[in-house]
């Protein structure tokens, strides 16, 4: 479809999102600023015009092409702020090991995990990898996601990595797909430097990160902060010398233990801290004096069979901005659905429907620095909004198990 004007029209509810320039925290996260019997506008790939039908329908040309939304919810895209887009192979072996009885932290002990994934992907190739990221892509824009963060980390040499950032790059311009590249070099200690990981932090600061800047491969820059895999003092060695090359920080924080992440990706600006489910009252005044969003990944803990969510409420209630991303990768969250991930965030973490979607929508996009363009339904942004198969946004929460697009746009075409 390639109409310069676009006229959505017979919505049961339009959900925009509009009307903040920043955020949204505490009882704006229940604000949707919904329009019942909504219509939209669309010039040139951008939102022109938002309303009621009695109000935006006449703004219609002769030439506008007329989508009618069948009295179907219409909301933006989701914005997936927390992915890994792109690695070869899957680790179904594994999930059938943690189905017998084994954690995740005992197959990552025995080679497993990471670095399994690691294996396969230094053997693939760069169209190789390509081709996988243009799948996995059609699997989000089925669902209804149009922009998504996209973390490499699974090469753990330099050209590896190079290597998935090139194809992050190459899967974003040929798929409608917006994909924010993110170094994740420092994702696992690979196998040759296990028993020297300060020599393999030594790689990724001064030979990894210049190349990443260099290239201009990635936007962020992220670190797994982990007691098991990088230190705090290792972290801060990396994201140092990331923040010098001009990179956003973004820090895989509080997963499996509470180790001071938090409080480094405060120190050092971080945009974001992400999985966050040890994290204590402390650390959550530590992010909102920081202004640090907290990225919640309800996907990876039911994936692993781990009971300990983050806690979202106590998070909402402190103030903070938070985001709901799925961590798509091929083992710890194999989902690119983001509904799914609103079931989870609901019946899990305790947020309303209402929480949930401004967490997986504007909250997220301002977390990768796009908040000003995408998220939100409301003139002069990126026409990039979903046509949903209910008739209440708080069905798309409720029915789970399944995607609930009906139509995707990307930039005001069809995808």
């Amino acid at each position: 479809m390639s109409q310069s004007s676009l006229l959505v029209t017979n919505c049961s509810q339009l959900v925009t999102l509009a009307g903040s320039a920043r955020p949204r925290i505490g009882p704006e996260m229940r604000e949707l600023h919904i329009i019942n019997d909504g219509a939209m506008l669309v010039k040139d790939g951008h939102i022109a015009e938002t309303g009621t039908r009695e109000q935006v329908e006449p703004l219609a040309e002769a030439d506008t092409h007329v989508v009618d939304a069948g009295r179907r919810v219409v909301m933006p895209g989701f914005v997936d702020a927390h992915t890994h887009l792109v690695f070869a192979s899957n680790r179904a072996d594994e999930f059938e090991m943690r189905c017998a009885g084994m954690t995740y932290q005992q197959i990552a002990e025995r080679g497993g995990g990471i670095r399994s994934t690691v294996r396969r992907t230094r053997e693939a190739t760069e169209d190789e990898l390509v081709t996988i990221g243009q799948k996995h892509a059609g699997w989000f824009l089925r669902g209804g996601t149009t922009t998504v963060e996209a973390k490499s980390g699974y090469g753990l040499t330099v050209e590896d990595e190079l290597k998935l950032l090139r194809a992050v790059r190459r899967v974003s311009e040929t798929t409608p797909l917006r994909c924010v590249p993110t170094f994740l070099g420092a994702h696992e200690i690979p196998d040759e430097y296990k028993s020297r990981p300060d020599d393999y932090v030594d790689l990724v600061v001064n030979e990894m990160i210049p190349a990443v800047a260099a290239g201009k491969l990635a936007e962020y820059c992220d670190i797994f902060c982990e007691a098991k895999v990088f230190s705090v003092a290792q972290a801060e060695r990396v994201l140092t010398a990331a923040k010098q090359h001009g990179l956003g920080l973004r820090v895989h924080a509080d997963q499996f233990t509470s180790s001071g992440a938090v409080e480094l990706a405060a120190k050092l600006g971080a945009r974001t801290v992400d999985h966050l489910e040890q994290t204590t009252p402390e650390s959550i005044a530590v992010m909102k004096r920081a202004g640090v969003q907290p990225v919640l990944l309800p996907g990876s803990v039911y994936a692993i069979g781990s009971q300990k969510y983050a806690p979202a409420r106590a998070m909402i209630e402190a103030g903070l901005p938070v985001v709901i991303a799925t961590d798509f990768n091929p083992g710890s969250s194999p989902t690119a659905s983001m509904t799914m991930i609103l079931s989870l965030a609901c019946t899990q973490m305790k947020m309303t429907p209402a929480e949930a979607i401004t967490a997986a929508t504007v909250n997220a996009a301002w977390s990768l620095n796009r908040g000003y363009r995408i998220g939100s339904l409301e003139a002069g942004k990126s026409a990039d909004f979903v046509i949903h198969d209910a008739g209440d946004y708080r069905e798309l929460a409720y029915y789970f198990g399944g995607h609930r697009a009906h139509a995707v746009f990307a930039a005001g075409m069809r995808v």
